[in-house]
């Protein structure tokens, strides 16, 4: 119907892609598409009144009621209750009994994305980097845009909105590559992370009652866990949109194979991690500045990062982890020493495995459901006390388990590591690779024990 009914109808084509998106949204829950809804009516009528005014204090007064309006409903339904338990929490501890209801409430899918997306948008035209749109059709298909509503990547308005302007026409060799995107997506997301999340879900219940190796080999599974479930549904995303004649930015450029942690941030969900840059970072002063104003940004937009995943102080603290590893090589400027890379050699691989290592000891913090929970984790990991994982071949399923965790991630790493090579920003894989991943994907897939992508929540 996209292509064929609506060939060469731009007009038809949007309202049919702003249809499919709030169907698409409300299959899961129908009432929360008054949010999104008011989301996009906010902002565009705000963009409107930006565009006809050039008043400093009115501009800054639409911005606010903007800030207020999106970040408030985020706020609301994100994180009421967080701050309610934290605050009767804080007085408990100095031994004073206090009060406080709590509510039911459910959290919006995607509601930090769209947020942040139409927030885009409003601070852009506030910038005057772009015009307000005058096509609320338009406007309202970019902000619902169903490939990557609900977890991303994070669109900015300059970027996907233009193209909702142009006339789409069906490319072939794009189709086959947003086909080639979406199987490479389904391969990590229901072979990779799905079967490590198997053994995850399990060591983490209760790591005391597992050997230190096993530990350590569970922290490994989540951090393929988490990538193959994230990178899986934001390729998927844009494979999905190349259908539709629609380019979304990468949103990972294979961060396990960084070198340091700014590389690493350099790399993953860089969607959400050149928004704060933007939008944040760079408006407290950046890397401008005392050394002491240098360290205070960077400690914001990691503790920022670090709350947006979640209300639990788990993800605060792994937001703080990073700035910890991060900020030495802010202080002695060599946060920038690795965007230009002519080979790799032996060091670079030494140190590619340290900043793994690093970076899986923050996702502890991350998976654990509370601070204390992954300082047991760790503790337990460090103690040593044996190095066996039999519990991973205790029998004929878990065994077989294991083979399909460790050939899915050796496959994921062998194909992504000559992306790196050849200096690709993303995957492309031969007809050939697309078959056998889509053979794993029926005969390896983890069917039975299908999760929801981690990042709906989020």
């Amino acid at each position: 119907m996209y292509w064929f009914v609506f060939k060469n109808q731009l007009r038809a084509q949007n309202v049919l892609l702003l249809v499919a998106s709030y169907i698409f949204y409300g299959w899961w829950d129908w009432r929360f598409l008054s949010l999104i809804i008011a989301s996009t009516f906010l902002d565009y009528f705000i963009a409107i009144q930006l565009g006809k005014t050039d008043v400093s204090k009115k501009r800054k007064f639409l911005l606010g009621i903007s800030l207020a309006g999106n970040l408030g409903m985020l706020g609301f339904f994100k994180y009421y209750n967080f701050f309610v338990s934290s605050w009767i929490e804080a007085w408990s501890s100095v031994g004073i009994t206090m009060e406080a209801s709590t509510l039911n409430i459910i959290l919006p899918v995607g509601i930090s994305f769209y947020t942040f997306q139409t927030l885009s948008y409003t601070i852009d035209v506030y910038r005057k980097e772009m015009q307000p749109t005058k096509s609320f059709i338009d406007f309202a298909a970019f902000v619902t845009f169903f490939p990557q509503l609900v977890a991303g990547p994070i669109e900015r308005a300059s970027h996907l909105l233009p193209q909702f302007y142009k006339n789409r026409t069906f490319d072939y060799q794009n189709a086959v590559d947003g086909v080639k995107l979406i199987i490479w997506g389904m391969f990590k997301k229901v072979v990779v992370a799905d079967n490590c999340a198997f053994f995850v879900n399990k060591i983490f219940e209760n790591p005391e009652a597992y050997s230190s190796g096993e530990l350590f080999v569970g922290m490994v599974f989540f951090a393929f866990q988490i990538y193959g479930d994230f990178s899986g549904y934001s390729d998927m995303a844009i494979g999905i949109s190349k259908l539709f004649g629609f380019d979304l930015m990468v949103n990972f450029k294979f961060p396990y194979f960084s070198r340091d942690i700014a590389e690493f941030w350099r790399r993953w969900h860089i969607s959400l991690s050149t928004w704060f840059r933007d939008y944040i970072y760079i408006p407290l002063g950046g890397s401008k500045g005392t050394q002491w104003f240098q360290i205070r940004n960077v400690m914001i937009i990691f503790l920022v990062s670090g709350f947006w995943h979640g209300a639990n102080w788990t993800y605060v603290v792994w937001g703080l982890f990073h700035a910890l590893m991060f900020l030495p090589l802010l202080l002695f400027n060599i946060n920038r020493s690795h965007l230009i890379t002519k080979s790799y050699g032996w060091l670079d691989f030494a140190k590619i495995g340290f900043t793994f290592f690093v970076v899986c000891i923050g996702w502890v913090f991350f998976r654990a459901d509370s601070i204390a929970d992954a300082f047991q984790y760790l503790m337990k990991l460090f103690s040593f006390d044996s190095l066996e994982i039999n519990y991973f071949f205790k029998n004929n399923r878990y065994l077989l388990s294991s083979i399909v965790c460790l050939v899915s991630i050796a496959l994921l790493m062998i194909i992504e590591f000559i992306s790196v090579i050849k200096k690709r920003s993303t995957v492309k894989i031969s007809n050939l690779i697309a078959i056998i991943l889509v053979l794993m994907i029926f005969f390896m897939g983890s069917f039975k024990n299908q999760l929801d992508f981690i990042y709906f929540q989020f």
